[in-house]
């Protein structure tokens, strides 16, 4: 007799923020999802222990706040905690915030506006959570040509881009170029399944997070120049 797969539970989150008002509101939407609340924090020193505390799936961090901001303690949590699967969503109050860059060289999975609607916060949490990249490409695009030239990453572990075949190699120029799977599929005339394990392929062969990390590594590599063609 077969037995029906169990449903997933929902992400745990802790959110880091030092305004009281920002934290609340998150709490109140994502509780309303159904998705667990399991600690806040105001500061990136708060955050780093309430991970290691509550072990959630999920971080809402906050960029600027006192004491230690977002982006040092992305990089002490995902340091502390290589190999698991606790994703870093980054919080700002402007789209194009140099700092975020920073994070997203660091490891962060995504990043989201302050003002981000409830449904996209919500399914923001769930799409990290299940190993996604909160890649939008316009977005991400603009971020990385402002600050890539003069803001690199604080390095990614990364390997050597010659570990990668021609096709890899095309794959994530693509990628970096903001292309999604379904576009990579039409563009390179594959199939979403095939392009899907292009990309996993190449995520485990330079050793990165996710998408993320792949789009920040093809512009500091120089595969891809900001404003230039692949």
């Amino acid at each position: 007799m077969s037995t029906a797969a169990q449903p997933q539970a929902p992400p745990r989150v802790v959110i880091a923020d030092d305004q009281t008002l920002v934290r609340s509101g998150f709490r109140l939407i994502l509780n309303s999802a159904g998705i667990p609340v399991v600690a806040e924090a105001a500061n990136g020193g708060e955050a780093a222990a309430a991970v290691l505390k509550h072990q959630p799936d999920v971080v809402l961090m906050d960029i600027r706040m006192p004491e230690m901001d977002g982006l040092e303690a992305t990089r002490r949590i995902l340091a502390a905690r290589q190999g698991s699967c606790c994703r870093i969503i980054i919080l700002t109050t402007f789209d194009l915030d140099q700092y975020v860059y920073a994070a997203l060289a660091a490891g962060a999975s995504g990043f989201l506006l302050k003002d981000v609607s409830p449904e996209h916060l919500v399914a923001a949490v769930r799409l990290v959570r299940s190993g996604d990249a909160l890649l939008a490409p316009s977005i991400t695009r603009r971020l990385v040509e402002r600050f890539a030239p003069r803001e690199p990453g604080p390095g990614l572990p990364h390997g050597d881009l010659s570990a990668l075949t021609p096709r890899e190699l095309e794959v994530l120029s693509l990628v970096a170029r903001g292309l999604s799977n379904a576009e990579l599929a039409a563009a390179l005339t594959l199939s979403e399944a095939t392009v899907k394990t292009h990309v996993t392929r190449i995520l485990t062969k330079l050793r990165l997070r996710d998408r993320v990390q792949a789009v920040v590594l093809a512009y500091e590599t120089g595969l891809v120049s900001p404003g230039g063609e692949c």
